[in-house]
């Protein structure tokens, strides 16, 4: 398989293990209101963008009306999680490096604050590798919108396309980049997660038909 044009990775729960943060951090926002986090909670919150997140956690906690002061709340709190250390997913910095080594441009595409994503980065010393970030802040609709992922493309000086591959690990994340016209790979963090709209579905950046479909070669 030859290199794709171009790779665009999801950050927490697919580069990083920043999904375990914001668990910490989402239980911790429930058990100050005394409620009880449960899986069906994490399932619903992974991968949303700010505002979706806000509506279902003022749900979640019947607090109609505080959508936004939850999620400050809630990002100060994964904030100070995250000064407790974070990982790189199993086979993520290798993976990363060998594209670049390759010459493909890769880039970060996440619905997280851009502080989160630098300091996450900072976090694990990964050196962020990348050619591009983009925030889901930054652009006028987050995921699941392509939004993104089309704005990661024109950084890149790439046009969307299956020559394009996209890595997520959520609903929302695959929907925006199957939307942008991209190859998209899914590879689930939370259990019970759906993806199969992804071309590909696969159990980790290990994989081989993951890197066989990046063009890398594995014997």
């Amino acid at each position: 398989m030859p290199y794709p044009e171009a790779v665009l990775f999801d950050n927490d729960g697919l580069l990083l293990d920043t999904e375990a943060v914001w668990s910490r951090a989402e239980q911790k926002l429930f058990e100050l209101r005394g409620r009880e986090f449960t899986i069906e909670h994490k399932r619903s919150l992974v991968g949303s963008s700010a505002r979706i997140a806000g509506q279902k956690l003022a749900r979640f906690l019947d607090e109609p009306g505080h959508e936004v002061e939850l999620m400050d709340e809630l990002n100060e709190l994964v904030l100070a999680e995250l000064e407790g250390g974070v990982d790189a997913m199993v086979g993520a910095r290798e993976l990363v490096e060998l594209l670049r080594l390759a010459g493909v441009p890769v880039a970060l595409v996440s619905n997280s604050p851009r502080r989160f994503i630098e300091r996450s980065h900072e976090v694990a010393g990964t050196g962020s590798p990348f050619d591009a970030v983009i925030s889901g802040h930054e652009v006028p609709e987050a995921k699941p919108a392509p939004d993104a992922y089309l704005e990661g493309c024109r950084q890149l000086g790439v046009e969307p396309g299956k020559r394009v591959i996209a890595l997520e690990d959520s609903p929302s994340g695959v929907t925006a980049a199957v939307s942008a016209g991209l190859f998209t790979i899914g590879i689930p963090s939370v259990p019970g997660i759906d993806l199969r709209h992804a071309d590909l579905v696969a159990s980790s950046l290990e994989d081989e038909a993951v890197l066989h479909a990046l063009g890398i070669e594995t014997r």
